[in-house]
């Protein structure tokens, strides 16, 4: 059978869908060649709050994430959402990433800092952790990318020469709990730091970029400064082979975002978009080699 895209799984008649796919097969058209391995930076450990999601325990992860040709996965902790024990969590998460995946995953941490000794916990990450970035959330942990502490922040993970990890969305708004609304992260003030911070390297987590107000201001964003996004996120046919056009390749950076969403839905926006085996490799491992240095 020719090689599976949504387009042509699209055209497939349900009935036959059935008969011609199980789990096992599926999996086989969208596994990625050993040419192809991709560097993952968006997967998370631990579990999410409200539900039970399919790969939700560090093996079961790992294993699928093995399944797809993944050979590094850069996850973060769902328990740096709502626990206030960022300390504990970031410890449990290098832990985690330590005992499964014989170092397929790197942690990268929490930190909060509208909580004291925020700045001791960075310091954790980088010194006793040993790991190359952090992951922030700032629409759940209550502060603005327009506040003096952002800027502190920012400061300190230049000094430190730390991968910046920023997620502006972790739900979407029509799935969250009426006592659990929490909205987007604005991004519209880093266009005004980036250029106080032109070491510091951003990642941008879980942005449909393809919207046009996104799309107009990480356009700006990646011509500012050393702004990347990753692709689980993008909606649309083509949807990576759109962006591309629109921002330089070399910015743009291969995330799934499981097992929140399917790794085989990423992996599917790869093959569906227009692109070249030399783009694909890019996209896959390429950029974010050079990112992590």
């Amino acid at each position: 059978m020719k090689s599976l895209t949504r387009r042509n799984f699209l055209s497939i008649p349900l009935g036959a869908v059935a008969l011609q796919f199980d789990g096992d097969a599926l999996a086989e058209q969208v596994v990625p060649r050993a040419s192809e391995e991709a560097v993952d930076v968006n997967v998370q450990l631990s579990r999410w709050s409200c539900r039970r999601v399919q790969g939700d325990e560090t093996l079961g992860l790992v294993k699928q994430l093995r399944r797809y040709g993944v050979r590094e996965a850069w996850a973060g902790s769902l328990d740096s959402l709502l626990h206030k024990d960022i300390s504990g969590v970031n410890l449990r998460l290098a832990d985690e990433c330590r005992a499964h995946g014989d170092g397929m995953l790197l942690p990268f941490g929490a930190v909060n800092p509208t909580l004291p000794d925020w700045e001791e916990d960075l310091r954790r990450c980088h010194e006793e952790l040993k790991m190359p970035g952090i992951r922030l959330h700032p629409n759940y942990h209550g502060y603005r990318l327009d506040e003096p502490v952002f800027e502190r922040l920012l400061t300190l993970v230049e000094e430190r020469n730390l991968i910046l990890q920023l997620a502006v969305g972790m739900e979407d708004p029509r799935t969250q709990l009426p006592f659990l609304r929490v909205g987007a992260v604005d991004l519209e003030p880093l266009s005004r730091l980036l250029p106080h911070f032109p070491q510091v390297r951003i990642i941008l987590l879980n942005v449909n970029a393809l919207q046009s107000s996104s799309l107009e201001l990480l356009e700006a964003l990646t011509r500012t400064g050393q702004v990347y996004c990753e692709i689980s996120w993008l909606e649309g046919l083509g949807g990576v082979g759109r962006l591309a056009k629109s921002i330089s390749l070399s910015r743009i950076l291969f995330g799934s975002y499981a097992p929140i969403f399917y790794f085989e839905a990423a992996w599917l926006k790869m093959q569906e978009s227009p692109l070249t085996q030399q783009q694909i490799r890019g996209i896959l491992r390429e950029n974010a080699k050079r990112v992590i240095g």
